[in-house]
């Protein structure tokens, strides 16, 4: 007979040991979780940077521990704003870092194989909406783990319902002022999704672009209280430059890995080869029924069907290694000359042109989602992130965009493209 009192630790090249109670063991045990060792993190990027072949699975592991750190450094840092505005008292603190434990836990059960880069294969749902991994996660818990959160011992004495995970990651109608509050953690500019997955893959990529100060940041979370309306997540001024370095973190992954030209190129490789291996060229949609034809999708079984040369043309490229090529691209911020010879370059280009991929990615947003920052000197005194650091203030969105042509056609493109900025100059 097991004991559910029993601990369990798992070795993280990130952070060390990651601790998981009876409940936890038996959750990540089932079927639907341990799909995600079969889910790459970062889908084809090993072949720009061999090592990147982690999965969802370690990540999602490392997104509850740092949701955990997150959880008690606010609980250590602003007990009496928890105490007095939200009405926790300790057994309230428990519970919530447990739910807090499983939504990070389980954030991610829902992607489709090899992560975001099969996201555009999801299908449309109601509204016109495309469905995202999210939607899928919060129905995976709802079915495939509700007796696994609901059944357990331990549960005994917090008595959740699976719809209490899903709500915090998923929001709508039944969360409570506690879980707007702590969903921050679980998804927001500062979540501990973010700080994990920087510091995981540019370990497996073997760059430094990733790193930032996690401990220090850890240190200065607290709850930031307003007179108008309720707490926010938030810094002391003391953490400034570790949020700043977070935000850098982001952005220089963005550009030197997750949007590096050839990972790109089979980002596009694996969409058209999926198209071709999805049944009605899209992933099943997650309701009763189809859910457990999505749950069948993972990277095993794309991989063993482009090895059967199953795929067409974009599923040949990928196992011969035969990706599109880069002919031209523009800035990260390209002013308004970059786009007038993007558009005439693409209209000289013509069918040489086999794709477009553009970036369109913000960096952090001002406004309501600015992260707070409490003054060290007067707790009265909050100011947003952008107005301590100039850095974050003025980071631009990137806005780059990259045309693709085959292999074979490079030549010809390559010389339209001279032509095209030869011309530019000698106005």
């Amino acid at each position: 007979m097991s004991d559910v009192h029993r601990t369990y630790e798992i070795r993280c090249p990130i952070h060390g040991f990651v601790a998981l109670n009876d409940w936890e063991w038996n959750v990540i045990s089932q079927p639907a979780f341990q799909r995600l060792r079969r889910i790459r993190q970062l889908a084809w990027t090993d072949y720009v940077y061999p090592g990147a072949m982690h999965t969802r699975f370690e990540h999602s592991l490392g997104v509850m521990h740092v949701a955990t750190l997150l959880y008690r450094a606010i609980v250590k840092n602003s007990k009496s704003i928890l105490t007095s505005e939200l009405a926790y008292n300790d057994t309230g603190l428990e519970r919530d870092l447990q739910l807090v434990r499983f939504a990070a836990l389980l954030h991610d059960v829902g992607h489709g194989p090899f992560s975001h880069a099969s996201e555009d294969l999801m299908p449309i749902g109601e509204g016109g909406k495309r469905y995202a991994h999210a939607d899928y996660s919060v129905a995976i818990i709802r079915s495939e783990l509700r007796q696994a959160i609901e059944e357990h011992p331990l549960n005994d004495n917090y008595r959740f319902q699976a719809e209490d995970v899903a709500a915090l990651i998923a929001g709508g109608a039944r969360r409570s002022k506690h879980s707007v509050f702590w969903r921050d953690v679980i998804d927001g500019q500062m979540d501990a999704d973010r700080m994990d997955y920087l510091l995981r893959d540019s370990y497996h990529a073997g760059v430094q672009y990733g790193k930032f100060d996690l401990h220090r940041l850890v240190s200065t979370i607290r709850a930031v209280s307003y007179d108008d309306r309720a707490p926010r997540f938030g810094i002391a001024q003391g953490g400034v430059h570790a949020a700043e370095a977070l935000v850098l973190a982001r952005y220089f992954m963005f550009t030197q890995v997750y949007f590096h030209k050839t990972r790109v190129a089979y980002d596009i490789h694996l969409r058209g080869a999926l198209k071709e291996l999805l049944p009605a060229g899209h992933f099943p949609r997650p309701v009763d029924g189809e859910l457990q034809e999505f749950l069948a999708w993972d990277d095993w079984r794309v991989l063993g069907l482009l090895s059967e040369g199953k795929g067409g043309e974009h599923g040949a490229r990928l196992k011969t290694r035969d990706h599109y090529r880069l002919v031209f691209w523009t800035p990260e911020v390209p002013h308004e000359n970059d786009l007038r010879q993007l558009e005439l370059l693409k209209g000289r280009l013509g069918g040489l042109v086999v794709a477009e991929e553009a970036a369109s990615k913000s960096w952090y947003k001002t406004g309501p989602t600015d992260i707070p920052v409490v003054d060290d000197l007067d707790e009265t005194i909050v100011n947003p992130l952008s107005d301590h650091s100039n850095v974050v203030k003025n980071l631009e969105s990137n806005n780059q965009v990259l045309l693709y042509a085959r292999h074979e056609d490079v030549p010809k493109a390559e010389g339209i493209v001279e032509e095209v900025r030869e011309n530019d100059r000698s106005k």
